[in-house]
C-alpha cells in the first residue's frame, strides 16, 4: 500500500502519533522541493525529516554520512520496519558492492546511505545517473566546514556531486553549527541563500541539568563522580580526554566497587564493539570512555554524563551532553573543571596541527619507498622525522588527514598503505594552518570562557550557536544558585 500522507507515515510504520517541533512544517518544505537546513538537537528526530518524504517522492533518496559503523545498525532497522533501505560503503565486499550498484539501476531502494568518500569513485557516480534522484540528505553537515569540529575534506566534493545528480533539493542536518558554520554549510553545497530555510532549535532540554564544578587534583574529581553516581543512579557515561587518564580513574573505581565498562581507541574494533553493545542492552550501565564513544548511541534512559577533563570545543560538549535524557526525564551533565587541565588540551592542539613542514617531509618519505614503510611501520617513520617523543601524536594526525584528503588508503597496522594522490595545495600552506591554528585555539578560549560563566549557562551555548536570547534556563547550576 503507498502512503502519501506524513502523519499516515510517522504512525503505522516509525510508531509515533504527533511529530515534535518543527518536523512537520521542515517535511511540508521537502516535499514542495525546498532546501532546509536544520540544527537539532542529538536525539530529538532528525532521520524522520528525510526517512518520510523518501517514502513519498518517487525516486532515490540519498543520505550522506561518515558514520560507517552506523550504516547497517540504521539500515537494519529500516528493513525490519518494511522499508526498501541500503548502504554503500568500504565495508561491503566487492561482490556485495557490484550487487547493489545493479540493484540501484534496476530501480530498488527508496533511501540509500553512503559516505561521502564514495564520490571519488567514478562508477559510483555512474551508477546514480541512471537513477532519479529525489532527495539528497547530506548529516553530520558541519564535516563540510572547515570552521567546524569535524571537517572532512571529502564532504567539499557534494556541490559537485549535487550537479551531477541534477541539483536535488537538499537538507542539511547537525546537531551544532554556529552561524559561520551555518553559512559555510549552504554556501559549500552550492545552496542558494534566499532559498534555504534554516531551522535552529537551540538548547531546548530544560530536563538536562548542566553544571560547572571546579576542582583540583584527581581525589576532587573521583569524589565529584562518586557523589554524581549516587545521586543519579541509572546508565552515566564520564568523557575523559587520554585514555591513561581514564585508565587511573577506572582502577579508583574498582578500589571503590563501582562495576563499569571502558571504551577507548586502544580497543580492538571487535572489543570496541562488544563494550558499545553491553552499555546499548544493559540497565544500569556505566561507561568510561574517550570521544571515541557516542557517535549513534542512542540509549534514551541515560541519567547522567561527566566530563573529567575540559573538551576542546563547545561544539564536542554540547554533543555529548546532548546524549543524556533523551527520554525527556530529569539527567545531570557535569563538567569537572581543573584548570591544570587546559595543558592537555594544549598539547593537543600541537599535535592536532602538523606545520606545512612536517606534512612535507611525510609525504616525500612516503613517496620515497612506501614498501619500506608498510614493512617496518609506524616507529620507522617516527625515526624518520626525526623526533622520538612518545606522547607527541603529530604524525597519527597527519596520516588521518592524509587519509581524509584521500593521498592515502589503507592501514599502516595492516600493512597495505597505498599513495594514491599528491599532497594538497592546503596542506603546504603555512598561512592556511596558522589560520586553522588560531581557530582552534579560539574555540577551546570559548570552551574557558563557559567554565567562568556568571548568569546562565544554557543562555551562554545559545549565545555561542547564534541564537541571542536574555531569558535564563531556569535549570543550570547558575540560574538555581
Amino acid at each position: 500500500m503507498i502512503m502519501t500522507n506524513p502523519k499516515t507515515i510517522l504512525k503505522q510504520i516509525f510508531g509515533y502519533n504527533e511529530f515534535r517541533g518543527q518536523q512537520a512544517h521542515i517535511i511540508e518544505r521537502t516535499l514542495a522541493g525546498k532546501n532546509s537546513l536544520i540544527i537539532m538537537p542529538t536525539g530529538s528526530g532528525k532521520s524522520l525529516i528525510y526517512q518520510i518524504p523518501a517514502l513519498i517522492l518517487p525516486g532515490l533518496t540519498i543520505v550522506i554520512s561518515p558514520l560507517i559503523a552506523l550504516m547497517k545498525d540504521q539500515v537494519d532497522i529500516l528493513v525490519k520496519k518494511g522499508i526498501d533501505a541500503a548502504y554503500i560503503n568500504s565495508s561491503l565486499s566487492r561482490r556485495e558492492r557490484e550487487q547493489s550498484y545493479r540493484d540501484v539501476i534496476a530501480g530498488k531502494f527508496s533511501l540509500l546511505y553512503v559516505t561521502p568518500e564514495r564520490f571519488r569513485k567514478p562508477e559510483f557516480l555512474q551508477v546514480l545517473r541512471k537513477r532519479s534522484v529525489a532527495l539528497l540528505a547530506v548529516d553530520e553537515a558541519h564535516c563540510i566546514s572547515e570552521w567546524g569540529h569535524d571537517f572532512r575534506p571529502d564532504y567539499t566534493r557534494l556541490r559537485e556531486f549535487r550537479k551531477t545528480i541534477s541539483d536535488p533539493p537538499t537538507l542539511a542536518l547537525t546537531a551544532t553549527a554556529t552561524p559561520a558554520v551555518q553559512q559555510d554549510i549552504i554556501e559549500q553545497l552550492g545552496l542558494s541563500k534566499n532559498q534555504t530555510q534554516i531551522f535552529h532549535e537551540g538548547i531546548k532540554r530544560p530536563n538536562l541539568f548542566v553544571r560547572v564544578q571546579e576542582v583540583w587534583g584527581e581525589e576532587e574529581k573521583l569524589k565529584q563522580i562518586l557523589t554524581g553516581l549516587t545521586q543519579n543512579p541509572g546508565n552515566g557515561i564520564i568523557y575523559f580526554v587520554l585514555i591513561r587518564d581514564l585508565i587511573k580513574m577506572s582502577e579508583r573505581l574498582r578500589q571503590n566497587k563501582i562495576s563499569h565498562l571502558i571504551y577507548h581507541g586502544d580497543l580492538s574494533s571487535e572489543q570496541r564493539k562488544q563494550v558499545q553493545n553491553r552499555f546499548m542492552t544493559g540497565e544500569n550501565q556505566l561507561i568510561l570512555a574517550t570521544n571515541a564513544f557516542g557517535m549513534g548511541i542512542d540509549k534514551e534512559n541515560i541519567r547522567l554524563v561527566i566530563h573529567d577533563q575540559i573538551p576542546a570545543s563547545l561544539e564536542a560538549y554540547y554533543q555529548e551532553i546532548g546524549r543524556a535524557g533523551r527520554d525527556d526525564k530529569h539527567a545531570s551533565c557535569s563538567l569537572l573543571y581543573d584548570e591544570q587541565d587546559l595543558n592537555i588540551q594544549f598539547d593537543f592542539l600541537k599535535w592536532n596541527n602538523p606545520s606545512a613542514g612536517f606534512y612535507h617531509r611525510l609525504y616525500k618519505l612516503l613517496l620515497a619507498d612506501i614498501e619500506r614503510v608498510n614493512a617496518e611501520g609506524l616507529e620507522y617513520l617516527r625515526e624518520q622525522l626525526s623526533f622520538k617523543h612518545r606522547h607527541d601524536y603529530r604524525l597519527e594526525t597527519a596520516l588521518g588527514i592524509l587519509d581524509r584528503y584521500g593521498v592515502i588508503e589503507g592501514e599502516l597496522a595492516n600493512r597495505n598503505l597505498t599513495l594514491n594522490a599528491s599532497l594538497p595545495d592546503r596542506l603546504q600552506d603555512q598561512e592556511y594552518l596558522d589560520m586553522k591554528l588560531k581557530h582552534e585555539q579560539q574555540k577551546l578560549y570559548q570552551m574557558v570562557l563557559y567554565t567562568k560563566e556568571k548568569t546562565c549557562r544554557k543562555m551562554f551555548i545559545n549565545k555561542y550557536f547564534g541564537l541571542e536570547s536574555d531569558q535564563r534556563c531556569g535549570v543550570c547550576d547558575l540560574c538555581h544558585g
